[in-house]
Formats: C-alpha cells, sequence, structure tokens
C-alpha cells in the first residue's frame, strides 16, 4: 500500500500541542502584565523594572481603600466595574483586586507580596504574615469595626452561657468557634453566606456573630449585642520572604507611611492668618494645635502670618472666636497628607 505523503498523525498531534503551550504562555504573559513590564531578548523575558504585587480589598473597603491611596499619592483605577486588575500610575506596582476574606492566604503563600485587609481575617484564616502597619479606617469612617454576639430582643438570651446547646451563624466561624471554646460553651456554629441578621430575626438560628462599625443595622433588625468576640483594623501585611527583600521591603514602607499620613489628615485641616503684634497672644491662645503653629513675621513691621493644623470639627466654632480675638485674612484649606 502507498504511503500517504503527509504528516504521520502523531506528529501533527504534537505541533496541535506546540501550538496550544504556546498561545497558554502568550496569554499567561498577558494575564500577568509581563509586556507592560519587561521585553524579550534572544527568547529571555528581561524584567524592566521590578515590581510589588500588591492586593486591594474588594467589597465594602474598595471605595475607601482606593480614597486612601489616592490622597497617599498613588492614583488607581479600574478599567471596568468588573475587572479584577486595577491600574496604579506607579510601574513599580501590579495590582489585584481580591476579597478581603482571602487577602491574608495569598500574601501568606507569595502568591501575592503585600495586601490590604483587616485583622479579623488574618486571625480567621490563621495567616502568618507580616504586619507592616496599622491602618484605622473602615467603610464608614475612621473608626475600629467590631464583631459582635447578638440576639433577637426578647429572647431571654442575657449572656455567652444561656447560648449552651444553640445555634449561632457568622461568617468569621474560627474565631467564633475559639470564642466559645474559651468560654466553655457548647454552641453549633454555622457558616452564613450574607443577610445574617435575617436568619436570628426569622428564627433559623438563635444569635448571630456579626461585623458592626455603627450598630445601627443591629438595631434595625432589633437584635441587641450581649458581647463583643474581637475588635478590627484595616492592616497592610506582608509574606515574610518579600519582606525580607529590601527593594519589597522599602517599597512597602513607602507605602504605608504615605498611607498613614493620609489617614492622619483625614479629618484636619489648615488654618492661614494674619494678626497684629498686639493680639498675638490672645490669637495663639485660641489654637487647639497639632502642635505650636508656625508664626512668621510679614513685610509690615507690626505683623504676623500664623499658619496651623487643627480638627476639621472645630473649624465652624473656632474661626468667629479667632476673628474675634484680632485675626484677619483667614484661610481654610484642605490636607491630603500629615506626616507625623
Amino acid at each position: 500500500m502507498k504511503k500517504s505523503s503527509g504528516s504521520s498523525p502523531a506528529r501533527g498531534e504534537k505541533d496541535r500541542v506546540t501550538q496550544i503551550f504556546f498561545l497558554y504562555k502568550v496569554s499567561e504573559y498577558r494575564y500577568n502584565n509581563f509586556l507592560n513590564s519587561g521585553f524579550l531578548r534572544k527568547g529571555k523575558f528581561i524584567m524592566k523594572n521590578k515590581v510589588l504585587k500588591f492586593g486591594l480589598p474588594k467589597g465594602s473597603l474598595q471605595e475607601s481603600t482606593f480614597k486612601m491611596l489616592k490622597k497617599a499619592g498613588f492614583n488607581v483605577n479600574l478599567p471596568s466595574s468588573r475587572s479584577y486588575f486595577p491600574s496604579v500610575d506607579d510601574s513599580e506596582i501590579q495590582a489585584v483586586l481580591l476579597r478581603a476574606q482571602e487577602m491574608s492566604r495569598y500574601v501568606q503563600d507569595g502568591a501575592l507580596d503585600c495586601g490590604i485587609t483587616g485583622n479579623d481575617w488574618i486571625l480567621e484564616n490563621k495567616s502568618d504574615v507580616v504586619r507592616v502597619t496599622d491602618l484605622t479606617y473602615a467603610k464608614q469612617g475612621l473608626n475600629k469595626v467590631r464583631w459582635v454576639l447578638a440576639v433577637p430582643e426578647g429572647s431571654g438570651i442575657k449572656s455567652v452561657k444561656d447560648l449552651n446547646g444553640k445555634r449561632v451563624a457568622t461568617e468569621l466561624v474560627n474565631v467564633t468557634k475559639d470564642y466559645f471554646k474559651k468560654n466553655k460553651v457548647n454552641v453549633e456554629v454555622e457558616f452564613s453566606w450574607g443577610a445574617t441578621e435575617v436568619k436570628v430575626s426569622g428564627g433559623l438560628v438563635d444569635a448571630i456573630v456579626e461585623l458592626t462599625e455603627t450598630g445601627s443595622s443591629l438595631r434595625a433588625n432589633k437584635l441587641i449585642e450581649i458581647a463583643t468576640l474581637c475588635e478590627s483594623t484595616t492592616q497592610l501585611i506582608a509574606n515574610k520572604n518579600a519582606y525580607k527583600d529590601s527593594w519589597k521591603r522599602a517599597k512597602m514602607e513607602q507605602i504605608a507611611l504615605l498611607l498613614q499620613g493620609a489617614i492622619a489628615a483625614e479629618e484636619k485641616v489648615g488654618l492661614k492668618m494674619n494678626v497684629r503684634k498686639e493680639n498675638l497672644k490672645a490669637v495663639i491662645a485660641k489654637l487647639p494645635a497639632l502642635k505650636k503653629p508656625t508664626i512668621s513675621g510679614l513685610s509690615d513691621d507690626g505683623w504676623f502670618a500664623i499658619e496651623t493644623i487643627i480638627d476639621e470639627k472645630v473649624v465652624r466654632v473656632l474661626i468667629p472666636v479667632l476673628k474675634q480675638a484680632g485675626a484677619q485674612g483667614i484661610i481654610e484649606y484642605p490636607l491630603n497628607k500629615v506626616i507625623l
């Protein structure tokens, strides 16, 4: 029988596998933004710059985190609402959006160099990570959040001990189990995918452990707190090996410093004013300054300029008082960062 002049089936299959593998590697490069951070030389991919893999929280902390990063000097933008890869105007940062609940696991495993998440999820995942800095901001303001044990009004449950043999729903399962074990109370803890308040109000469970910042949602659902399991703040965390890298550590500490400065400036404003020499002591006495105000002489003899930083919430009361004490040309201005 005459043999076919075409390629053998085995060779054809091998070529197809090679082609698929090539397409996969191209997609992988694009996926990791390698084409934006390096170039090919003799078949090898050469990095232009060092890159910090930075995880940002998706969900309730996303908006406030983007806001803080902007004040810190980093503009973060999403190509679309469905994208998980924000662009940052810093070529040394490669960002990805992940749920705060998962962040510490990926940082611990080294998939990310660092990330922003809550201390509650570090505890829940029992993650072994470096806490680079504490960032005291939450969804609604500059507050700590609390995980509280709550029961319906009129349930007759007054303490943790009253829940022995009962059912508790929560998203923070491991921390909740540890809490009841520590208090020697036997309960059934079940994971809740959300709408946890409804489950206890509807009689599906006896109590819940839920996150609260203001307590308004609990009150709206006629629930009362009987204990606080833990308080939590936002954290900048790092992978242990990444933190040992001098370049990555310096980059993380730069981000931490600027974020701390943005948070410190969040509820403060700057004030400038001019004051005659004879009114200087009276005006200074009215200023609740962060530190002693800056005082400098003006070109006109007998006049001084004062500049200081104060809490924004007192400005509406303070400005009339300063005016009455002799201050003139008072200017209030917003702050992006206060580095202490």
